[in-house]
């Protein structure tokens, strides 16, 4: 995850930092994902999770875009959203200094305890 601190590894089951450094964030591939008021997106297969600009903060694709449903009525205006490669209904979303995740692919949100200032992207790994 990138925030004003730098590079954070966060154990998501324990809400604390592990690691911080400085490193230079790497560029996330392109979703190819066009949604009205866009603020980031991340795939695994057919599963598309997009952050947008309105409330809920979240909309979500089984299909690959082709049908969407609203997700996270009750989250924070978002900043960032990434799906785990391995786990699909892992989702981690992140508000300007929060994080959240669902385990269930984005019905329901747990947040952390752990705040972090002007989170930018966040990755699962």
């Amino acid at each position: 995850m990138d925030c004003a601190l730098g590079r954070a590894v966060v154990d998501l089951d324990d809400a604390e930092i592990v690691e911080l450094t400085d490193d230079e964030p790497d560029e996330r591939p392109e979703t190819g994902i066009s949604l009205p008021l866009l603020v980031d997106a991340d795939r695994h297969g057919s599963r598309v999770v997009a952050v947008v600009d309105r409330r809920p903060p979240i909309v979500v694709s089984d299909d690959a875009g082709v049908t969407w449903r609203e997700a996270g009525g009750g989250l924070p205006p978002g900043r960032a959203v990434a799906i785990s490669p391995e786990h699909p209904d892992l989702v981690l979303f992140a508000s300007e200094n929060r994080l959240h995740v669902s385990r269930d692919g984005g019905r329901f949100w747990q947040a952390l305890a752990l705040e972090l200032p002007s989170i930018t992207r966040v990755q699962l790994t």
